[in-house]
């Protein structure tokens, strides 16, 4: 499996690149907002690659960091998502705001994106909004289980991620205590 690519920008098309890696030309299927941030064509390009085999073909996609690819790869493992329709989401919406309005469940930016219906953009919603990192940041894992929690007991993500960083800084270290603190500044009831 190839991981990433360097050499000589050969050429760029609307949908991919041509990259010379020692005298071996790879076509690398790249979303579009990659395209404006490459070097001119013969010049050195670094690439992180994602392959993609099926029975009947080998292909490349490429991406500028690993948080794209991250997502790519998250996509392709939801059903009716393949390369192609994961290449177009990434190539209509930037990184972050993809992270937002999954956890905003904002549809409407979602369907924003050049082949992306409703009911698509609900499915979406539904299968990420878990396997996605926050776009707060925190990778705690207290942080990240609490949050869990509380989303599995039916609230919505945006409307907990507010209380719980409130909660969290107070400097609790066990999830009892951060999920009652939590509940406590969601309801209005906070006190010290």
């Amino acid at each position: 499996m190839i991981g990433s690519l360097k050499g000589k920008l050969v050429s760029k098309r609307p949908d991919n690149v041509l990259i010379d890696v020692n005298g071996v030309g790879y076509q690398v299927n790249v979303p579009l907002n990659i395209l404006s941030n490459l070097p001119m064509e013969g010049q050195d390009v670094f690439l992180l690659i994602y392959t993609h085999v099926r029975e009947d073909s080998i292909q490349l996609f490429g991406f500028a960091s690993e948080e794209e690819k991250k997502i790519f790869i998250i996509l392709l493992g939801i059903s009716g998502i393949g390369p192609k329709v994961a290449l177009n989401i990434l190539s209509g919406i930037s990184y972050n705001d993809f992270i937002n309005a999954i956890e905003s469940e904002d549809v409407d930016m979602l369907c924003r994106i050049p082949g992306l219906g409703k009911k698509t953009a609900h499915r979406l919603i539904l299968e990420l909004r878990e396997k996605l990192p926050s776009s707060t940041g925190t990778t705690n894992r207290l942080f990240e289980d609490t949050l869990s929690a509380l989303i599995n007991l039916g609230y919505k993500r945006n409307i907990v991620l507010q209380s719980l960083e409130k909660a969290y800084k107070k400097g609790f270290d066990d999830i009892e205590s951060l999920l009652r603190e939590t509940l406590k500044l969601m309801t209005g009831n906070a006190g010290d």
